[in-house]
């Protein structure tokens, strides 16, 4: 007689992935839009907009023209003079992390998925104790995973669990991605897209344009290795793409090993410069650098954060 099996899974906590101790740094900071994006769903968070929601913000005076509906009649009987009441808007920020789990963030020591991950639950926390709505989306060969539409603290557990319960293997189709990312949007926001960036199509095709297209408020976080950055190899190598199995041949020389640098240098600059021209924000991260220190310093010097 075969026995049931009623193991019930682990659920799996955030701080697999973030230190407590950082996780109340993160509770003082919340997420910065440097627009003012309407979603098409009615928020809960309030925004410094002024608007017509129940909360009061201030008074100015009356001018013709304006609705009589909200002038402080209680300052007219004192005053004798027309004030208008203004409120706080009530406004949804809706906060979308794309990450990449494809086989070549799996390389690199200290690992790149692993700091991917732990920016995303960073930047995720802060979302959710801010009560901000949030969507997180994995990617490789399309989009993998999405874990979306959701708000609040009750959510942090399977936040984690989705996270760290993602696996990364297979090839990368960031045009494929972006097209299915986008073909399901809900309304506008902040799009945080966290990757090597290491694709072999042209990444300034109908991919980034897309999301640089006025929908998103953008921002690219370029995680590499310490290895890709400064390679320490030499010899006669073969080299296999992790992703696509393609084979090279070569000899590391010295001269060799400037044309790589300089190569991988201009291609950063590339993207950084795209960025620039569409009003995106680049950062290029290294996968030893502290979380800590790029959230609660950087993150916040390019008003990411605040």
């Amino acid at each position: 007689m075969s026995k049931l099996n009623t193991t019930i899974p682990v659920r799996r906590k955030l701080s697999e992935l973030l230190d407590p101790q950082f996780m109340a740094k993160l509770d003082a900071l919340d997420v910065m839009s440097r627009r003012i994006m309407r979603s098409k769903l009615q928020g809960e968070r309030r925004s410094r907009q002024r608007g017509q929601s129940v909360e009061f913000a201030d008074h100015r005076p009356y001018v013709s023209g304006d609705d009589l509906r909200f002038v402080d009649w209680n300052i007219y009987g004192r005053l004798n003079q027309l004030f208008l009441k203004l409120f706080m808007e009530e406004q949804d920020l809706t906060v979308h992390i794309m990450l990449d789990i494809s086989g070549s963030v799996s390389l690199g020591d200290p690992s790149k998925e692993l700091f991917i991950k732990k920016l995303t639950a960073a930047l995720g926390y802060v979302s959710l104790v801010n009560n901000n709505r949030l969507t997180i989306s994995t990617f490789a060969d399309g989009i993998v995973g999405q874990l979306a539409n959701i708000r609040g603290r009750n959510y942090l557990g399977q936040m984690a669990d989705f996270l760290l319960n993602s696996q990364g293997a297979g090839p990368s189709n960031f045009e494929k991605s972006c097209k299915e990312l986008i073909a399901g949007r809900i309304g506008s926001g902040i799009m945080i897209v966290l990757s090597d960036f290491l694709f072999k199509e042209d990444l300034y095709g109908s991919s980034l344009r897309q999301l640089a297209g006025g929908h998103y408020e953008l921002y690219l976080v370029q995680v590499l290795s310490p290895q890709e950055l400064e390679p320490d190899i030499t010899g006669n190598l073969k080299l296999v793409d992790v992703e696509d199995e393609d084979t090279a041949e070569i000899t590391v020389s010295a001269a060799l090993m400037k044309y790589y640098k300089r190569n991988l240098s201009a291609y950063c600059n590339e993207l950084k410069e795209f960025c620039a021209r569409r009003g995106a924000n680049y950062v290029l991260a290294k996968s030893s650098d502290p979380i800590e220190s790029l959230v609660l310093n950087y993150l916040r010097r390019i008003r990411l954060l605040k």
